[in-house]
């Protein structure tokens, strides 16, 4: 694994704690609006988001990539939403690196709020399904990276 630099930097590094999950096998999509729904969040509370959008009890408003979603009950100034549980599971694992990341460094927990939170495309891993008369069909799949930085506020 290359080494890879976060892009955004804290003022305090002392005061924040970071976490990274690198190539995921995870909609990108769907990485950007829960990261997204995510910023300005205190850890446990993101948390406790993430648990309830994977029991499909709370939807992600979706608003950048929402042609024909469909509308959900119980979201704030918004209409279009889901419930992307695979993305949520990856990077619910993130958040749980970044808390226990942000005890390890002595960070009172309760005080983080995560500043930013950013998914990025990576690598492509491209394959191809023969067809008919000697074509063939891409079947690419597209890896995403996401970065999450807390700090004490």
């Amino acid at each position: 694994m290359a080494r890879v630099k976060y892009a955004y930097e804290p003022k305090d590094e002392l005061n924040s704690a970071k976490a990274m999950g690198y190539e995921m096998d995870i909609s990108f999509k769907h990485a950007v609006e829960i990261c997204r729904e995510l910023k300005g969040k205190k850890i446990d509370e993101a948390i406790k988001y993430l648990e309830e959008v994977i029991e499909m009890k709370r939807a992600v408003p979706f608003r950048k990539y929402k042609k024909k979603v469909a509308h959900r009950s119980g979201l704030q100034k918004w209409y279009a939403g889901r419930y992307p549980v695979k993305a949520a599971k990856h990077i619910l694992k993130v958040l749980k690196n970044l808390k226990a990341n942000a005890e390890y460094k002595g960070l009172d927990v309760d005080k983080l709020v995560i500043t930013h939170a950013q998914a990025k495309k990576g690598r492509v891993l491209k394959k191809y399904t023969p067809r008919a008369f000697g074509r063939a069909t891409p079947w690419f799949k597209v890896l995403t990276t996401v970065e999450f930085v807390a700090e004490v506020r």
